[in-house]
């Protein structure tokens, strides 16, 4: 193990057997911590989606929006939790909407050549009597979460604008475009 951190950083070391039969011994950096969600709240009626401004250190290091970042709900999943579940907790915690339901839309992997983290992406529905008086991150966890809720229409042009650069957020505000959703 190099780094435990945040999450694990192994370093992986096998044999590999390419298709035209040589055998190589290949050595692989693997970082990663537990499965996450990412969750698209989005109201039928107002034709609204609920999205999430947050600082991320990547974005600050790429010099990028002074470091903010335009995004979904999205968090780790807890030990003997369901991503479901997590997606729930997360949405009330995040941005204090009380959700009783959640819809699957993919299991993926961001970067899938050196994170082995997966992701669970689901879209679910929120009205104005879901709102309580939680969000804005967990304090514990150093988060300062800045709700915001806008058209999806203005969402879906801040992709185009690169206000919106986070992958999944881009993948769930189109799933919403190409399923007729919104």
């Amino acid at each position: 193990m190099i780094s435990n951190f945040w999450g694990t950083l192994e370093r992986v070391n096998f044999d590999f057997t390419f298709n035209n039969g040589k055998s190589v011994n290949l050595t692989y950096e693997v970082y990663g911590k537990s499965d996450g969600i990412a969750i698209l709240l989005y109201n039928p009626k107002t034709k609204k989606v609920i999205l999430t401004k947050q600082f991320r250190m990547p974005v600050y290091l790429a010099e990028i929006n002074q470091g903010y970042s335009i995004e979904v709900v999205g968090g780790a999943m807890d030990a003997n939790e369901t991503p479901e579940i997590t997606a729930i907790r997360e949405t009330e915690e995040e941005v204090g909407y009380k959700i009783s339901s959640v819809k699957k839309v993919t299991t993926s992997f961001l970067s899938p050549g050196i994170l082995n983290e997966k992701v669970h992406l689901f879209i679910g529905e929120y009205f104005v009597q879901n709102k309580t008086e939680n969000g804005g991150g967990v304090a514990a966890e150093n988060e300062e979460i800045e709700v915001l809720e806008i058209s999806f229409e203005e969402a879906f042009q801040m992709i185009k604008t690169q206000e919106i650069i986070d992958a999944r957020t881009i993948v769930l505000l189109q799933h919403l475009k190409i399923e007729g959703i919104m």
